[in-house]
């Protein structure tokens, strides 16, 4: 019951299509180091951002959240978490700053697992990093909060342990051993990884936690700067039913991770896409801080956020961006959709 063995990864067929955009993933890979040395400033005021995005789009995810500002203070450390979402949220930026600082130098292990389970647990009454006691489901719930379905029964928990520890040299084999491409081992020991859900409470956090370690062991900083987290909460319909299409059958050895090898890809190139968009806009300072805001909202299809336009213009303040969106209704530009931190924007017709 493992996507990392030498038989069921040499059962897997690669189509032209799969090595083309492995191919073009590792293509924008090349690019980095030029963005690093020509526009330092610029990714600096993205990884702040990626870094807020990411603490409250993960949490989001799992449906912890708090109100932007709160998140964006306790990001920052200017304020102390209130309550249990909070609680979370910090503790996820203590384990995201950690994976951000030393990634590429902390080793995958069954320890490393637990020690990013126990570093979300921070600021909990509960203690992280234990291994689940008794068996637990992942189900779909209707959208009332009532059960709808069990979506997958992962690996019994007298079984968990070992199952990690599995998982941990078959990582080492396919990855450092064997040296089969990247592309390919992280989105499977991700989808491993979730099928044992060995915790209680926190899998999902900790995979997207190891997602972006995984990519650090082999050079796609692409998540220090764009994040990943909020990349898979905008397409989260097709991030849990490509997860669950890819776990039938997990047990038996018998399942199609395609579903799932095909959207981790797609998160990759949209996410180095956003990034050399961005710098290059940072970089050729195209018009004014106004113009840049109305070329977002323009290029702008469906309802959007004010923290899409922030993501869009890092280097604007978010009171500047209220300011234009503002401006736009007023000449009938745009519209506003509800209130608050739902509220959200379309162009008027």
């Amino acid at each position: 019951m493992n996507s990392l063995t030498d038989k069921y990864i040499n059962s897997l067929n690669f189509s032209p299509v799969h090595l083309s955009i492995m191919k073009k993933i590792g293509e924008h890979r090349g690019k980095q180091e030029l963005f690093f040395r020509q526009t330092p400033e610029a990714l600096d005021s993205l990884q702040h951002i990626a870094i807020i995005e990411s603490s409250e789009s993960s949490n989001r995810l799992e449906g912890i959240t708090a109100p932007h500002k709160r998140v964006e203070g306790i990001v920052k450390k200017e304020l102390k978490p209130e309550n249990r979402s909070e609680q979370e949220i910090a503790g996820y930026r203590d384990a995201l700053s950690l994976i951000h600082s030393s990634g590429e130098d902390v080793k995958f292990s069954v320890e490393t697992i637990l020690q990013l389970h126990r570093i979300i647990y921070n600021y909990m009454p509960e203690d992280g990093g234990k291994i689940k006691t008794t068996d637990n489901e992942i189900i779909e719930l209707n959208s009332d909060g009532s059960f709808k379905k069990v979506r997958f029964k992962p690996v019994p928990a007298n079984k968990t342990k070992k199952a990690l520890k599995n998982l941990e040299e078959n990582y080492i084999k396919s990855a450092l051993e064997n040296e089969i491409e990247a592309l390919i081992v992280i989105p499977l020991t991700i989808l491993d990884f979730l099928c044992i859900h060995p915790f209680r409470d926190g899998n999902g956090r900790v995979a997207r936690l190891i997602t972006l370690m995984l990519l650090y062991h082999f050079d796609y900083q692409v998540g220090r700067y764009i994040s990943l987290e909020r990349i898979f909460e905008e397409s989260k319909q097709s991030y849990y039913e490509t997860l669950e299409i890819s776990s039938k059958n997990w047990h038996k050895e018998k399942h199609n991770s395609f579903p799932w090898l095909n959207y981790f890809w797609g998160v990759l190139l949209k996410a180095y896409s956003e990034l050399e968009d961005k710098v290059s806009n940072i970089r050729s300072g195209k018009g004014s801080k106004t113009d840049q805001i109305i070329a977002a909202v323009q290029r702008r299809i469906g309802p959007f956020a004010i923290s899409d336009i922030e993501a869009d213009c890092p280097l604007i303040s978010r009171d500047m961006i209220r300011v234009i969106l503002r401006k736009l209704r007023d000449e009938r530009v745009i519209a506003v959709r509800g209130k608050g931190r739902g509220a959200k924007w379309i162009k008027e017709n």
